[in-house]
């Protein structure tokens, strides 16, 4: 019998080696914990000792001028020419009132102007006639004494009676009366015209003065705008009647804005005017940057100006630190390549560094000026000028 050989047994499968990803999983953990330690000791170290001193605030917003337009003289709205939203340049037509009133009372004054050139040229005609009145006073005097002269040398040689020496001597007083009244009717004349002409008589003046009151009052029937900007808050309608003082609508003049952020008094102590402002707006967003300084502080907290100002002296007492208005300008190109509106919020980061600057703003600043005037029209001084030449 054959043996058969025995069966070799099958190898043990090897072991598997111990994995190395823990081991690069926690370096990679160590190495990255470095980097960000490292990191925030840089940034703590640039923060607190390298970077230039800085106030920021988010309880800031736009401000701006809001130009009321009123009625400056009643009257009836015919016509609008602009509405909310809309953009308006300075002496561009906004409303339209009524004329009639007005142009009736231009014609009138045009009237007045007229008789009182007329009855100035008639006082100096006056003049002349006094002074005519004068000589004929002064012949019938020199008549009356010559006659009682030679009446009086009759008397005495009894060709003349008593009587008619009186006569003769009552006429020489009445015609002296007669010379001192044409003297003073001289005086009188003299008197409405003496050191004036036609055109500089004070007459000829009050009734040029209500000639120009009345075209101005025809002026104001076409209420223009003062400055350039957007309309808003109209409230007037076509038909309505307005009287003197009447709100029509508002100009947002949007080149001229600014900011009214409202820090901290701790943040106060190395503000200063001048120092330069970087803003962004919630409407842009990060990505457009607007660049201001400061121009003031106001003069007092918020709570100080409010309405119901609080009153500390109470047991309850509790300290809350204030804030104070500050008011930063704005580039006005920027401005006009990126408009904001009044009302909206931004954030203000004042760069603190330059402390040099005043406190305190020593002048006030250009006086902000409009188109708003209506007097010394050209078309209304010609229109005097012949009105007097016509009547002279």
């Amino acid at each position: 019998m054959t043996d058969t050989p025995a069966s070799t047994p099958a190898p043990e499968a090897a072991a598997p080696a111990p994995s190395a990803k823990p081991a690069t999983r926690r370096r990679a953990f160590t190495i990255l914990g470095v980097i960000v330690l490292v990191a925030v000791i840089v940034w703590a170290v640039f923060h607190f000792f390298f970077s230039p001193p800085e106030q920021e605030t988010d309880d800031a917003y736009v401000a701006g001028d809001v130009v009321a337009i009123t009625a400056r003289d009643p009257g009836t709205v015919t016509a609008l020419h602009a509405d909310n939203t809309q953009g308006v340049t300075a002496g561009q037509p906004l409303i339209d009132l009524d004329p009639t009133t007005a142009d009736v009372n231009v014609a009138a004054a045009s009237a007045e102007l007229a008789r009182a050139v007329r009855s100035t040229r008639a006082d100096f005609t006056r003049v002349g006639q006094s002074d005519a009145g004068i000589v004929q006073a002064q012949a019938e005097l020199n008549r009356a004494q010559a006659d009682y002269a030679r009446r009086r040398s009759a008397a005495a040689q009894g060709a003349v009676s008593g009587e008619e020496l009186d006569h003769a001597a009552d006429a020489v007083k009445v015609a002296s009366a007669n010379l001192r009244l044409a003297r003073e009717q001289r005086r009188q004349a003299q008197a409405t015209v003496q050191g004036t002409e036609v055109d500089t008589n004070p007459a000829v003046l009050a009734a040029i003065a209500s000639y120009r009151r009345a075209a101005i009052t025809r002026a104001h029937m076409h209420v223009l705008a003062p400055i350039a900007g957007v309309v808003a808050q109209r409230t007037v309608q076509v038909g309505q009647q307005v009287a003197a003082g009447t709100p029509l609508m508002a100009i947002v003049p949007l080149d001229r804005l600014w900011v009214d952020a409202n820090f901290r008094e701790t943040q106060l102590k190395d503000v200063r005017l001048g120092q330069p402002v970087v803003l962004t707006s919630d409407m842009y967003g990060d990505d457009i940057t607007y660049h201001g300084r400061v121009v003031g502080l106001s003069a007092g907290s918020g709570n100080a100006f409010a309405l119901l100002p609080p009153q500390n002296a109470s047991g309850n007492w509790i300290k809350i630190v204030q804030r104070v208005p500050v008011r930063i300008a704005l580039d006005a190109r920027e401005l006009r390549a990126n408009p904001l509106r009044v009302g909206l919020s931004v954030k203000a980061t004042i760069d603190t560094a330059d402390t040099g600057g005043p406190r305190l703003a020593q002048t006030a600043a250009a006086p902000y000026r409009g188109d708003t005037t209506t007097g010394s029209d050209p078309k209304v001084e010609a229109t005097i000028r012949r009105i007097v030449a016509a009547n002279r």
